[in-house]
């Protein structure tokens, strides 16, 4: 038997009750219709149902020249940190004290500093524009992702997203909505506006997918360290990877379990107390859908088990 979760729960049984069904997307070239499962594609959206537009605040880049004597004395702590890591190159750039005080003073609360422009660069939230049509981002089709998470009726899932960036306490990123809908209910397809307004990472190139139903395990912060210690090893001696190999797998996935590569375990708990399940997760690519969220990341959606009517959080890691 290949390597595969699947293989690992034969030889290791105790992993089976965290064992989690998955759907790998896996968008490819194509041209799909709004008949086919996309990420990016038409939507099957019906004519007489008025397209969903952002009404909340977006948040817009601000940029603010450094003075004369604010630049001079960054590039003079720039200076003083090269020269030291020079004469001790086991050491890293590292900042006095004083130093970090003073550049913490110039930034003033903002987020980013363009040094070629010299300007600091901070996001506030813009409530003066006009609203912002949603933009397509995933069409699913229930015949290519089985599983519980279909609505009595329904057979389609439509993923949007606001093609711009806001701020929340948890969150930064994207707005997204969900529809579900029944597609022997849609006769006439309307033609979705394209926003004027947008940040391009956020704009998907139309894609088909190729389905692949997988089992999904979790990575150390879900898992008794001594069961997951095993999985390493179980792993390591077939040539592969236990992380993303056989847990947390990465890509454009329905189901499964989030990875936490970039911080510890995050709790993500819906506003009933129940602690909410990975339903969605959206993977920044150079080809493919050619879509950038967060620091190349994973935008992922997570929905209450308990009612999926619940509001859905977001998380990027």
């Amino acid at each position: 038997m290949s390597a595969s979760a699947e293989s690992l729960i034969a030889d290791i049984p105790a992993f089976a009750p965290h064992a989690r069904p998955a759907t790998l997307l896996r968008p490819t070239e194509g041209m799909p219709g709004v008949r086919d499962s996309s990420v990016g594609g038409p939507p099957l959206w019906p004519e007489d149902e008025s397209w969903p537009e952002c009404r909340a605040p977006h948040l817009m880049e601000v940029r603010e020249k450094l003075s004369d004597e604010e630049r001079e004395t960054w590039q003079r702590i720039d200076r003083a940190m090269k020269e030291r890591h020079r004469r001790n190159p086991s050491r890293g750039y590292e900042l006095t004290n004083e130093e970090a005080r003073i550049q913490t003073e110039i930034m003033a609360g903002a987020s980013a500093l363009d040094m070629t422009n010299w300007e600091r660069i901070r996001g506030v939230q813009d409530t003066s524009g006009p609203s912002v049509p949603m933009v397509p981002v995933i069409q699913l089709y229930a015949r290519d992702v089985p599983g519980d998470h279909w609505p009595t009726g329904m057979d389609l899932l439509q993923v949007l997203w606001c093609p711009n960036d806001h701020s929340e306490p948890d969150y930064f990123g994207p707005t997204i909505e969900l529809r579900y809908r029944s597609s022997s209910a849609v006769e006439t397809v309307l033609n979705p506006p394209r926003p004027e307004q947008a940040d391009e990472g956020y704009l998907p190139e139309p894609c088909a997918v190729d389905p692949e139903e997988i089992v999904d395990l979790p990575a150390v912060d879900e898992l008794p360290e001594d069961l997951y210690d095993e999985g390493c090893r179980w792993a390591d001696a077939r040539g592969i990877e236990y992380h993303r190999g056989l847990a947390c797998r990465p890509g454009w996935k329905v189901g499964g379990w989030p990875s936490w590569h970039l911080t510890d375990l995050i709790p993500i708990d819906c506003s009933c107390g129940a602690r909410m399940r990975l339903f969605l997760t959206m993977e920044s690519s150079n080809d493919g859908p050619d879509i950038v969220v967060g620091r190349f990341g994973e935008l992922r959606i997570f929905t209450c088990p308990v009612d999926a009517a619940h509001p859905i959080r977001l998380n990027i890691q």
